[in-house]
């Protein structure tokens, strides 16, 4: 099975501005965050894409990993037939997780409110 959704555990090492596509300009603290994402087709390759430094510019997480101060750290993947991103980042908001940046990744996401979480730690 190819297919699921990942968790990005990213470190931003100082606090940061950048563009990210229709979103505009965004303010990132210093810290540890997660992007849950999914992909229900090639998840290896998705996420081969993420840990890659040459890609054009197409998601919004895209435009944060380009960042020379953010590190992705660590990818946790969860294989399914089922899209279950929204599951998983659910579960890091009831867990104390917070949504910093509206919309992030979750543009389409009805119960959302960004699939970019900043976390205590990983």
């Amino acid at each position: 099975m190819d297919s699921g959704c990942y968790q990005l555990k990213i470190e931003i090492r100082e606090n940061i501005s950048l563009k990210i596509g229709a979103l505009g300009v965004c303010r990132f603290a210093k810290g540890n965050y997660v992007y849950t994402g999914s992909a229900m087709k090639n998840l290896s390759r998705r996420v081969a894409r993420h840990k890659s430094q040459e890609k054009k510019l197409r998601w919004h997480i895209d435009y944060l990993l380009a960042h020379c101060s953010v590190g992705l750290v660590k990818v946790e993947i969860y294989p399914s037939e089922k899209k279950e991103e929204c599951f998983y980042n659910q579960n890091l908001l009831k867990s104390g997780a917070k949504a910093v940046i509206s919309k992030f990744g979750s543009s389409d996401c009805k119960t959302c409110p960004s699939h970019l979480l900043k976390v205590l730690s990983f």
